[in-house]
């Protein structure tokens, strides 16, 4: 049993730190320095960071964005986070996005989003606050659903198929992550599926969850075909709490979600099994303001929050959800301050906002 499997109270808290490409050195370094204000401010020992590779850097120093030093150094941390890939940009023989190489290298089959609306933030949809819970493993991912190879082949020039894959252990587990999740908010799971089109495997995944949601006689539960679920988003989000769905269907509506919050720069996320967990927000790497100081971090730090409050469930760590806690409260605060980055229509720098949050992580 390696050390980050050990129970946490008898060590450091250990946490990979993966910058990535694009704005994702400022982004992390923006993330990094909230975490640790918080662990200070809640009393919590101080985080032992180890930087590793990935992306265009790993590529210049290993001949791979994801070299085999850096999942070598993740299976000994706690947890990590991790910055965003420009993998479109990367050479031919390297277009796999590695984030997504992570993922299935250590099974985080749970991909949670949360959607909220911000004081201080034009948001289309000002009502907003839910979860999406995306199975993370499978569906209609090639890259995650084959033991060897991708799902997507051509068996001639001219014809391109694709494999979605669905099973019951993994609409099992996503379902208990969707259902747990909601007895700690306001007890309603929306299954999100296709199965009108797709009656096999979207069935499957709708029945299973239901079969699932039986076990949680608290919980309300209802399921709606993705186009209606999109529709509704738009019309009504405050409708929604929980929604569980598959990988592809989760990924295009965490970002709609995203967007109706105020802008995919709000848009945390949490990769996790029930023993490993990565910090990784929704948005991309916008080369395009690499080095500027402007990109907002806001994402990234409150995935960060995710991450502490997942360590502290896993390690029964109280220290580490209080920490949590008071990252979420000092972006919402210097949000409801009128202190936003540019693409939320102000003035402050990537460097600028963190101050301000970080300023705020102390008070109570």
């Amino acid at each position: 049993m390696n050390d980050a499997n050990q129970p946490r109270r008898n060590r450091a808290l250990r946490l990979g730190l993966i910058d990535g490409d694009g704005i994702g050195p400022e982004v992390v370094r923006a993330a990094g320095q909230v975490v640790d204000e918080a662990l200070a401010a809640a009393g919590a020992p101080p985080v032992e960071w180890v930087p590793l590779l990935m992306g265009h850097r790993a590529i210049a120093e290993f001949g791979t964005p994801l070299p085999e030093q850096t999942l070598e150094e993740l299976a000994g941390v706690d947890a990590w986070i991790l910055g965003p890939h420009d993998n479109a940009s990367y050479p031919a023989e390297h277009r796999v996005a590695p984030g997504g190489l992570i993922r299935k290298h250590f099974g985080l089959y749970a991909n949670i989003r949360p959607a909220r609306a911000f004081a201080g933030v034009r948001a289309a949809a000002p009502d907003i606050d839910l979860v999406i819970v995306r199975e993370n493993s499978e569906g209609f991912y090639a890259d995650r659903n084959m033991f060897a190879g991708s799902g997507e082949f051509r068996p001639t020039p001219d014809v391109a198929m694709s494999v979605g894959l669905v099973t019951r252990a993994a609409c099992e587990r996503i379902a208990h992550e969707a259902f747990r999740l909601a007895a700690t908010r306001r007890k309603r799971v929306t299954i999100v599926h296709k199965a009108n089109v797709l009656p096999l495997t979207m069935g499957l995944f709708r029945d299973v969850c239901r079969e699932v949601g039986g076990a949680y006689p608290g919980i309300e539960v209802d399921d709606e075909h993705v186009d209606a679920a999109a529709a509704h988003l738009v019309r009504a989000a405050a409708d929604y709490d929980v929604l569980v769905t598959e990988n592809l269907f989760g990924d295009i509506l965490s970002d709609l979600a995203g967007e109706l919050s105020g802008s995919l720069g709000l848009a945390a996320s949490l990769n996790c099994s029930a023993t490993t967990a990565m910090a990784q927000a929704v948005h991309g790497a916008a080369p395009s303001l690499a080095g500027h100081n402007r990109a907002n971090p806001a994402a990234l730090q409150l995935s960060s929050a995710m991450l502490l409050r997942w360590l502290a469930t896993r390690d029964a760590e109280g220290t580490l959800a209080r920490a949590g806690e008071r990252i979420e409260r000092a972006v919402a605060a210097t949000f409801e301050a009128g202190i936003a980055t540019a693409d939320l229509g102000g003035l402050a720098s990537t460097g600028e906002f963190t101050e301000q949050v970080c300023a705020r992580v102390h008070r109570r």
